[in-house]
């Protein structure tokens, strides 16, 4: 690809972000006042719900759950999947409190996380990187940000195979090339790349991947499958399962607020109707299933056995608030109507018991009842980092739209 080419995709690239910044200055929805004045106690209990998860921090470490009846608050070191919202989280509250210590925090933990920009081993440098240094970038930039964020946009894309079409997620038997949905959440990394350097093959890298993805991760009825096992040689796929759900053939609800975020982005990032056509999909599927709750808190499956009994993942519930709040603005105006109503909803009821943490407990994270992996007896009704990086999101996201 020539110079010429590059400059005039990345060209593009941006008029089209600039024109879907317009569509959405343009279109207004009716925000709750009442809401709109609990989100802003939201914002202020969080702050403090998170200089308690500081303290208790072990130097050198990221927080991944807490497990209540032991008083155990679980970490990682910054290889994990999970290390960037921790940092991301602080960032959020930081921008909406002001609050210096959360920024000194955040400054601390990204020290800690930059050596991961070299990390070709994962296909989560999108969430460690990009939901941490990239928003870093947006609310306190430093120099030294763009350059880190272009190197993990490089070691996510050399984990890209053109013939399967995919960034392969998990290492595996020389036999398998696994990719799972999750990494639908990784593209925007590679997008914020091709704007930043001019390079477009960033960009069709994503493109490619969401194609196949598209192509192979969906059912009829556009829920996913968690995991497809690729062969290497021919990309031909092999196997379709499930990895964190009940079953191959079940809706794993983390997995399709994963891919509804994931295609969000891509229209906003191309503004390929196909992608809104898939996102509109996916949320179809989502919002109209029996098997979804009254309070839109999703079951941690969609298909799990012992529904009404079964977990909520409040995780899935937040993602899902925040990929509606942006998907609202760009598709038609009765889904659009239907998908803010789902995302105001989300947000009152994680915004209060039994979702929201009571301040000085849960190990000082905001969230309580998401669940990590069920099938591995891990990270099971507790509070996770993830949970509440998109649930933050989701409010500012929520908050903008009042204004």
């Amino acid at each position: 690809m020539s110079f010429k080419k590059n400059i005039l995709i990345t060209g593009a690239v941006c008029l089209l972000a600039t024109g879907l910044a317009k569509a959405q200055q343009s279109r207004a929805f009716k925000t709750d006042k009442a809401l709109l004045q609990t989100l802003l106690t939201d914002f202020k209990d969080a702050d403090q719900q998170y200089k308690v998860l500081m303290k208790e921090l072990p130097a050198g470490r990221f927080p991944k759950t807490y497990y209540a009846a032991k008083n155990s608050l679980e970490t990682s070191g910054s290889g994990w999947w999970c290390s960037g919202f921790y940092p991301g989280t602080l960032l959020y509250l930081y921008q909406q409190t002001k609050d210096a210590a959360l920024l000194t925090e955040a400054n601390r933990a990204l020290t800690l996380l930059a050596p991961e920009q070299y990390n070709r081993t994962t296909h989560d440098l999108g969430f460690m990187m990009y939901c941490s240094f990239g928003n870093a970038l947006k609310i306190a930039p430093k120099p030294a940000y763009k350059e880190i964020l272009i190197n993990s946009a490089k070691s996510l894309a050399s984990r890209f195979d053109p013939k399967v079409g995919c960034i392969k997620s998990w290492d595996s038997k020389k036999n398998e090339y696994l990719v799972i949905i999750d990494n639908m959440m990784n593209l925007e990394l590679l997008f914020w790349a091709t704007r930043a350097t001019g390079d477009s093959s960033f960009y069709k890298i994503a493109v490619t991947h969401a194609n196949t993805t598209m192509k192979n991760h969906f059912r009829p009825d556009y829920s996913s499958y968690h995991v497809v096992n690729y062969n290497p040689e021919t990309g031909a796929v092999q196997q379709r399962r499930t990895a964190q759900g009940y079953a191959d053939e079940s809706a794993w609800a983390r997995g399709q607020a994963w891919g509804l975020y994931g295609y969000t982005v891509m229209y906003r990032e191309t503004h390929d109707k196909k992608y809104l056509d898939q996102a509109n999909h996916i949320a179809a599927f989502i919002l109209n299933n029996d098997n979804l709750p009254a309070d839109k808190v999703p079951y941690w499956d969609f298909n799990a056995p012992n529904i009404p009994n079964a977990l909520r993942d409040a995780s899935a519930g937040a993602v899902m608030a925040s990929a509606l709040l942006e998907l609202c603005h760009y598709t038609d105006k009765p889904s659009g109507e239907k998908y803010f109503t789902v995302a105001q909803t989300l947000l009152r009821n994680l915004s209060k018991p039994p979702y929201l943490a009571t301040a000085g407990t849960n190990g000082g994270f905001i969230l309580q009842h998401s669940v990590g992996h069920m099938p591995n007896h891990t990270e099971v009704d507790v509070p996770l980092t993830y949970a509440d990086y998109y649930f933050v999101e989701a409010l500012i996201r929520y908050k903008n739209m009042g204004r």
